[in-house]
């Protein structure tokens, strides 16, 4: 499954997705990644989830992101959840341009049997039709 975590900067989507990480943490069997573009989530984030700076490996745009995505379930069988902060930062597109983006995940999400939760700086309005299913309401 693909969850959307929507709203303008300042809204509170980190927050969120941090509690959501805590909650995957409690409840999962195997492992918990969290990606973001820069070290800020540092010490917000329990040691047992595995944070990945998405600048240490220099992603850059929404495929080289989807193909960083499926190596991590590719290299480990047991990830349960990933949690990708900032996504907007790190594809470098705008909110309408991530509806290929969420289609695919969609698909590895299925097929690796992984949660995906996107954090979107965008308003819902913002978001393409085509996806609006994905938003965390």
């Amino acid at each position: 499954m693909v969850t959307l975590l929507t709203g303008k900067k300042g809204s509170g989507k980190t927050k969120k997705l941090i509690e959501l990480v805590n909650v995957a943490l409690e409840k999962s069997n195997g492992n918990v990644v969290v990606i973001e573009k820069g070290k800020q989530m540092t010490y917000n984030i329990p040691y047992a989830a595995r944070l990945v700076d998405s600048d240490a490996y220099d992603i850059k745009g929404a495929q080289n992101l989807q193909g960083f995505i499926c190596g991590i379930c590719a290299g480990n069988y047991d990830v349960t959840d990933i949690f990708v902060d900032s996504t907007l930062k790190i594809t470098g597109t705008g909110a309408g341009e991530i509806e290929a983006l969420v289609e695919e995940l969609k698909k590895l999400s299925q097929s690796a049997d992984t949660n995906i939760v996107l954090s979107v700086s965008a308003a819902e309005e913002d978001i393409p039709a085509g996806i609006m299913d994905c938003v965390l309401k």
